[in-house]
């Protein structure tokens, strides 16, 4: 089934026709949580480490008798009582991505796109685009249409587009291929162009 969308137009009107299927699910909150958790955790890069005693350089030898210093019996220098001694319990590097499959990932999108929508938060035009990488420009294209804190999604990367709105600090600019779900709840508004909605379309209708 096809769902209309309204274009947002500073001379007004217009509407595009789009699928049901990718823009008009339920909001699954459950699913939603799941999928931006799973992806959030796997930005974490998981480098921390630390040594043992096993893996601290040096110690080999007994730092002193056993009997009669009047000091507590002591094997290595490098005991984790000791100072620059190794950890007792020592951080390795660890892997914190969580299993979500392309189901459940595309059910997500649709979740949060088809969320946008009823919420007026999804703004769809027939293009982006600004003739020079000055900020100027997108300023003014973006209070043109009444937004400030905004993610533009485009077809394809932009140059000019983002060199244009990197300076701003409420303004991300994605190709659409680069979409994922946290990019979608970062900013209050979406401006996407009509045939980044295709695209999108075609991936999860």
């Amino acid at each position: 089934m096809a769902m209309k969308l309204q274009l947002h137009s500073v001379a007004g009107g217009g509407s595009v026709d789009v699928s049901e299927a990718a823009f008009g699910k339920e909001f699954n909150e459950p699913l939603v949580h799941q999928v931006v958790t799973a992806y959030l955790a796997r930005r974490r890069s998981g480098t921390k480490a630390q040594k043992t005693r096993a893996q601290v350089r040096g110690g080999g030898a007994k730092p002193f008798r056993q009997k009669g210093t009047g000091r507590a019996r002591a094997g290595t220098i490098r005991s984790p009582i000791w100072v620059g001694g190794g950890r007792t319990f020592a951080a390795t590097p660890r892997k914190f991505a969580q299993k979500v499959n392309q189901k459940m990932y595309r059910g997500a999108m649709r979740a949060l796109l088809s969320e946008l929508v009823r919420q007026g938060r999804l703004n769809v035009v027939k293009e982006v685009s600004v003739d020079s990488p000055k900020t100027r420009k997108v300023v003014e294209l973006l209070k043109s249409y009444e937004l400030s804190n905004v993610l533009i999604v485009v077809e394809a990367f932009d140059e000019h587009l983002y060199l244009a709105a990197r300076n701003l600090p409420n303004v991300d600019v994605l190709p659409v291929s680069a979409l994922d779900p946290v990019s979608l709840l970062r900013r209050e508004s979406v401006l996407m162009t009509v045939a980044a909605v295709r695209v999108l379309e075609e991936k999860l209708g």
